[in-house]
């Protein structure tokens, strides 16, 4: 189970659509949701075959269940200088569009693009998220002030993974 959980992160942590890995009698798919959206039918996001993997340490009797699909909620995400707690209802946070690597800045050592506190505009830029080494600018979807930073520098994110409350 701790092979399949370490796999789960190595895909979530990389730009890895899907992974598939087959050995003698057992096959596991790890699929993204940039996956799901090119096929017609959704499937599972993850899923598994009840055969253990050769070269796992897993009793005989035991069945690999599915993990559950990562949760985009605050409890996922790292704990940064600023409490995290569930956006509220009426503004929901500004989330990710990709997966990727969250920077808060354009380049190491120079100041963020916002910080709580900070009034921003539609369109400006507030983070840049590295995918497949693209840095890729992402704007704020309304115009507000930045009350939450919800995701750490540097760190990977999934698609809609919350990485601001901006509230109008």
């Amino acid at each position: 189970m701790a092979k399949v959980s370490s796999l789960l992160k190595l895909v979530d942590s990389r730009d890895i659509v899907e992974l598939e890995l087959k050995q003698l009698d057992c096959e596991i798919v790890i699929r993204k949701k940039e996956a799901l959206q090119q096929h017609a039918p959704p499937a599972p996001v993850y899923h598994s075959m009840p055969p253990p993997i050769t070269g796992f340490t897993m009793p005989p009797s035991q069945q690999v269940a599915p993990p559950p699909p990562p949760s985009p909620t605050p409890t996922s995400t790292p704990a940064t200088a600023t409490p995290i707690t569930a956006p509220s209802p009426s503004h929901p946070p500004l989330k990710s569009p990709m997966a990727g690597t969250f920077y808060r800045s354009p380049g190491p050592g120079e100041p963020p693009f916002v910080k709580v506190g900070d009034k921003v505009q539609k369109g400006q830029v507030v983070c840049i998220i590295e995918a497949m080494k693209l840095m890729n600018e992402i704007e704020a979807e309304k115009s507000g002030t930045i009350t939450e930073l919800l995701a750490e520098d540097g760190k990977p994110v999934s698609v809609d993974s919350p990485l601001f409350v901006i509230v109008p």
